[in-house]
């Protein structure tokens, strides 16, 4: 696959997809759409990496959606006439398969962890929100900045930001348009930790990446899965997917393998997941 908008490479069992357009502050071009939700599915279909860590480069990690998505036709419709009902229908499902893009980062088997540095806008806002882990720089900002321009942020933020900090931080920042900046998104449980610098932090996010990647895939896979249930749904409900996940997935090998490692002083070593169908 040729890519625009990313660099990619593997190591030590994490993929590491970063952005590479930092003359344009990494703005979410059409390619972009494609391009992550293809590499994510492609890493989680075919169990390339246990982990995937999402960085950027340049001053700022992302500074939202390029209006070229829309200005340059992606989502007119070809033919027909100007009835309105069937030419808004398409910007509809345009607007959908952007979604899907960062849904995808919920839905892979493996951790995505965002390494954030700088200005993270708009439709980047809503790709970390989708992430399972965020880590920043100090000098990182969040912000919704559609409201400053006069629309409603589609891609996420307002669907997620509510599920990973408090409710009132989220209007606020959707009301007022205003900066987050990373030491209150620390506070508020948006980020789970802020670096001094951008090479602080994408050393630390590496380690923490590996150090996740030398677990049980299968375990790790269960815990995001229950833990994605457990947020949209009643607390009984959980407890019932997980019982059936344990009756089903559990098996020995790995548990044992681990105190085996434990016992022995040694790393524990465990078979990748398998590709899926």
């Amino acid at each position: 696959m040729s890519l625009t908008c990313f660099d990619v490479r593997y190591e030590d069992g994490v993929a590491y997809l970063r952005l590479n357009r930092p003359e344009r502050k990494n703005s979410l071009i059409p390619s972009f759409w494609a391009e992550l939700r293809t590499l994510v599915e492609e890493i989680d279909r075919e169990a390339r990496a246990r982990v995937i860590v999402i960085s950027s480069t340049g001053r700022h990690f992302c500074a939202g959606l390029d209006l070229g998505v829309f200005d340059g036709g992606m989502f007119r419709a070809s033919g027909g006439g100007d009835e309105p009902g069937r030419k808004r229908a398409v910007l509809y499902q345009g607007i959908r398969l952007l979604q899907e893009t960062f849904t995808a980062l919920e839905r892979a088997r493996v951790p995505v962890i965002a390494a954030i540095q700088g200005g993270c806008v708009g439709a980047g806002l809503g790709m970390v929100s989708a992430c399972d882990l965020r880590y920043a720089t100090r000098d990182a900002f969040f912000l919704v900045q559609e409201t400053n321009i006069g629309i409603t942020a589609e891609v996420g933020q307002l669907q997620r930001l509510p599920k990973v900090m408090p409710e009132g931080v989220a209007r606020e920042m959707a009301y007022r348009g205003m900066r987050l900046p990373a030491a209150r998104a620390e506070s508020v449980g948006f980020v789970n930790a802020v670096f001094d610098d951008h090479e602080a932090l994408l050393t630390g996010v590496s380690e923490i990446a590996r150090e996740i990647a030398a677990k049980s895939p299968l375990a790790v896979w269960g815990s995001k899965h229950s833990l994605n249930h457990a947020r949209d749904h009643a607390v009984d409900d959980g407890l019932d997917l997980v019982a059936l996940w344990q009756a089903g997935m559990y098996h020995p090998d790995d548990c044992l393998e681990s105190l085996s490692a434990q016992r022995e002083q040694r790393a524990p070593a465990f078979e990748d997941l398998r590709p899926a169908p």
